[in-house]
């Protein structure tokens, strides 16, 4: 991929401040007390994210800026799609956090809001460090390839499955557990709270903590993956932001729907080999497709998650027929 041309500065402290602002309006008047987030809303926030992202996608054009490489519409889409299909297994592992932790269902938005405020940090500088190796060690590019095709493989044979007492061995729980003061007992929506005159945190600030790390945990694999689709900081930021803006919404969509996506994790993993795949096969690929590259990058990646969950409901559906017939 060659080097693209550097994004001014303007159009960073613009996205960054919509960001700000959009966190800022959601925690301080849409939730400003803790409530359970009903399916409705959820699907109308996940609707509104993913609009929003769309619009984004439509505005940067090609000629958004002279000198990006390819199409920078099509790259941000398949960027998007990508991080968006992989924060879905996100999804499942931060439902079963709460599962396990007993989390109420009025307080994991704002556990989320604020592992979600720590994630676009955390992405913020994996997505500087991997740029800055991109642009002085282009042969990176084909080690993040392998690594992808061996993680996703990984994935598809031997799954990925968390287990609870997997969480209770994670090393941020133990050293938390044994270097922290917690509390027995949540406090409402409080981190910390005051027991016997000492400040301690509640188990709440523990759910936060693995909230935070699991997110870590699948940025390894996801920015490689949206570094297959193009190097442009600006582009791989973007659309990692929308892909977690829109997550705290799209959990409660799905995390009461799990059992219908049984299918998700192959079809994840088939998209993090090929993806692997094209990083290291991408001058053979550049040859015989051109620009072209990343439109079929799109297809294949939103095909492939459409089939995954197109088998996932239909095979739940098939198998809750039997149980009622049965």
């Amino acid at each position: 991929m060659p080097v693209t041309t550097a994004i001014p500065l303007g159009y960073w402290a613009a996205f960054t401040t919509f960001v700000l602002v959009a966190l800022a309006i959601d925690l301080g008047l849409f939730h400003r007390h803790g409530r359970e987030v009903g399916f409705r809303e959820a699907m109308i926030w996940t609707t509104v994210w993913f609009a929003a992202a769309m619009l984004f996608g439509s505005w940067i054009g090609p000629s958004f800026v002279q000198g990006w490489e390819g199409d920078a519409s099509a790259r941000f889409m398949a960027g998007y799609f990508v991080e968006l299909s992989l924060s879905m297994d996100n999804v499942f592992v931060i439902a079963l956090v709460f599962s396990y932790f007993k989390v109420p269902r009025p307080w994991q938005h704002r556990v989320l809001f604020w592992g979600i405020l720590g994630a676009l940090v955390m992405r913020g500088i994996l997505i500087w460090a991997g740029s800055e190796l991109v642009r002085h060690f282009h042969q990176v590019l084909y080690l993040m390839g392998a690594f992808l095709v061996y993680t996703g493989a990984k994935m598809f044979f031997a799954g990925c499955d968390e287990s609870q007492a997997s969480l209770e061995r994670r090393p941020i729980v133990r050293l938390s557990r044994r270097w922290l003061r917690f509390g027995d007992a949540f406090d409402g929506e409080r981190f910390t709270s005051v027991l016997d005159g000492r400040r301690i945190f509640t188990p709440l600030f523990l759910v936060l903590l693995v909230v935070e790390t699991t997110d870590v945990l699948f940025a390894l694999d996801s920015i490689p993956a949206i570094f297959g689709i193009t190097s442009q900081p600006f582009l791989v930021f973007t659309s990692n932001v929308f892909a977690i803006l829109g997550l705290r919404s799209l959990y409660f969509v799905l995390a009461s729907a799990m059992a219908y996506f049984r299918y998700m994790k192959h079809g994840l993993a088939l998209v993090l080999v090929l993806i692997g795949a094209k990083m290291l096969a991408e001058p053979w690929l550049k040859d015989r497709l051109g620009d072209n590259l990343t439109r079929v990058s799109l297809v294949v990646v939103v095909g492939i998650i459409f089939v995954s969950m197109l088998v996932s409901v239909v095979t739940a559906w098939i198998d809750r027929r039997r149980k009622g017939g049965s």
